[in-house]
């Protein structure tokens, strides 16, 4: 029984050996040197931060002008906050671009 039970491990050991030298061999080689993801992520917070911050200082340069403090800097920066994420959506590819050519 022992005799059996080192057999089916060592032919468990072999399958799985020749298993792991096909995954090595399809597994993408990455250079190490791949800064892709974090351009991204840089790309992506920059846009998102971009829409807020104009969207808050447009709304406190209408609230300078127009004296209605704080109500034009809390509907811009609520807009900015929808433009933001409105941009890192379309970066992304889950909302498509407009198309304004299309009649």
């Amino acid at each position: 029984m022992a005799d059996d039970l080192d057999a089916r491990r060592a032919s468990l050991e072999k399958r799985l050996a020749e298993h792991r030298i096909k995954a090595d061999e399809q597994a993408p080689k990455s250079s190490g040197n791949d800064k892709a993801g974090m351009a991204q992520a840089v790309k992506l917070s920059s846009e998102f931060i971009a829409g807020v911050v104009v969207g808050a200082a447009l709304g406190w340069g209408l609230d300078q002008v127009a004296g209605t403090k704080p109500f034009g800097m809390i509907v811009l920066l609520l807009l900015g906050f929808c433009a933001g994420v409105l941009n890192v959506l379309r970066t992304v590819g889950s909302v498509p671009t407009p198309n304004i050519d299309d009649k």
